[in-house]
């Protein structure tokens, strides 16, 4: 299998393209500074994404922003703070301040001139408006959360995005390869139905699972990179080979 094999490249965002982990600790700073707990970073981040995963199960068709609300008084209680509705508004739309990763502009300009891009991500639309911006590329499709009703790793947000790509393009499964960085949310639903999968290994010097579940083993994928920027290197080796 190598990488020109595919006709379209589908990602995930928030972790794979957008530094959300940056993102979600930069946000949470006014929260941890009155807080009675002083958690370490990881803590924070596996606190985070433990409630963040409950949060989706139960309001699966809640907009990811008023969601990160609900996710943020939820931490103030754990960590034993009080907040208002303001504070926890404040969290819910700072998803269009987290930062892209440094390489991942670059890496896109140059994936964009050999593939078809498309978006599957947990997030909603008018909070993905700004991500996009910070990405400087155009999609060729972007699939939300909002617009399926579920957030992964529940298969019909894949199933969903297989559907709109043969339907709007008429593109079939081997044409896709779906990249992310999270085994959970999107490596694990990928191989259930059977869809090539690139691993983009952010944590890879980092301990634990960050801001995402913590995968049951180690879920199958096609490839591994460390980067956005090492996916793209790849690409380059074999078209010059």
């Amino acid at each position: 299998m190598k990488l020109h094999d595919f006709k379209v490249l589908t990602f995930d965002c928030y972790g794979t393209l957008i530094d959300w982990e940056t993102g979600i600790l930069g946000a949470l700073a006014p929260l941890l500074a009155k807080a009675r707990a002083q958690p370490s970073r990881n803590e924070v981040l596996e606190t985070y994404g433990a409630i963040e995963f409950d949060q989706e199960s139960a309001t699966p068709a809640m907009p990811y922003s008023q969601l990160l609300s609900f996710v943020y008084k939820r931490l103030a209680d754990t960590w034993g703070a009080s907040v208002t509705n303001e504070e926890a508004n404040v969290f819910g739309a700072s998803v269009p301040d987290w930062p892209a990763f440094p390489d991942t502009v670059d890496a896109l300009a140059y994936l964009k001139r050999h593939y078809r891009l498309v978006i599957l991500s947990n997030v909603d639309r008018i909070s993905f408006r700004s991500s996009n911006a910070r990405l400087k590329v155009e999609f060729d499709a972007i699939y939300t959360a909002q617009d399926i009703g579920s957030y992964k790793p529940d298969t019909r947000n894949f199933e969903y995005l297989l559907r709109r790509l043969r339907e709007d393009f008429g593109l079939e499964k081997p044409n896709v390869l779906h990249t992310a960085q999270s085994l959970y949310h999107d490596h694990e639903p990928a191989r259930r139905i059977g869809l090539a999968s690139a691993w983009i290994d952010r944590r890879h010097a980092q301990e634990g699972w960050g801001a995402t579940k913590a995968p049951e083993g180690t879920p199958a994928y096609d490839f591994r990179f460390e980067s956005m920027g090492a996916l793209a290197d790849a690409h380059r080796r074999e078209t010059s080979a």
